[in-house]
């Protein structure tokens, strides 16, 4: 991992003034040489933080039965078919769900039910569950989730990502950030000729570039 990765992350982190709260340390990314009308030119990826988010990460599982029960361990919510239905029937209640929520995990039978009653509401927000299928573990799944950030761009040029919190070691955070900027390279089409540049800071801190 380049030094300059953790160089910058210690600047934003020093450069940060004094806050009553715990402040998340995000990454701005910006993009070149890409049609982002054309959907498929877009940044939509889900990424493992190796040092974790360092915030609290909301995950509600729609599961019935034994898988149910193992996830009311580790998930904010667990919810049935039933409480689908009553979803579909509330608008508003879909909807604060959904802007509540990071991730949506559901067992791979009830995703056409989800589909049916909750895909106007998850899909535009881009937070359609991701499927658990017979074999996979409800616990190991959410408890990787909690770890997880989404990259997505939709149509600007400039996306942001949560990469850690204030209270992370600058190493942790850089850490993050490589993987998140090694993932770009591997995804974009001109890999690095298609970043215009990336920064960090703190919730109210200045941008720190990480590389131009």
């Amino acid at each position: 991992m380049a030094d300059t990765i953790v160089d910058a992350v210690s600047r934003a982190l020093d450069e940060a003034p004094e806050r009553n709260f715990r402040e998340t340390v995000d990454l701005a990314v910006n993009l070149r040489d890409l049609d982002l009308n054309d959907p498929s030119q877009r940044v939509d990826e889900s990424v493992v933080l190796p040092s974790g988010t360092g915030q609290d990460t909301q995950i509600v599982v729609f599961a019935t039965g034994e898988t149910a029960l193992r996830a009311e361990d580790v998930a904010d919510q667990v919810l049935d078919g039933d409480d689908l239905e009553d979803l579909g029937d509330d608008s508003d209640a879909a909807k604060d769900l959904a802007d509540e929520t990071d991730f949506f995990v559901a067992e791979a039978n009830l995703m056409q039910d989800i589909g049916r009653y909750l895909g106007t509401v998850l899909g535009p927000r881009g937070k359609m569950p991701t499927p658990l299928q017979p074999d996979d573990d409800v616990v190991e799944t959410v408890n990787r989730m909690k770890n997880t950030v989404q990259l997505r761009s939709r149509d600007r040029r400039t996306f942001h990502t949560r990469v850690g919190a204030e209270d992370m070691s600058a190493d942790e955070i850089a850490e993050n950030i490589d993987v998140i900027i090694r993932r770009l390279e591997a995804d974009l089409e001109k890999g690095p000729l298609n970043i215009d540049g990336v920064y960090v800071k703190t919730t109210m801190g200045p941008s720190v570039e990480v590389r131009g």
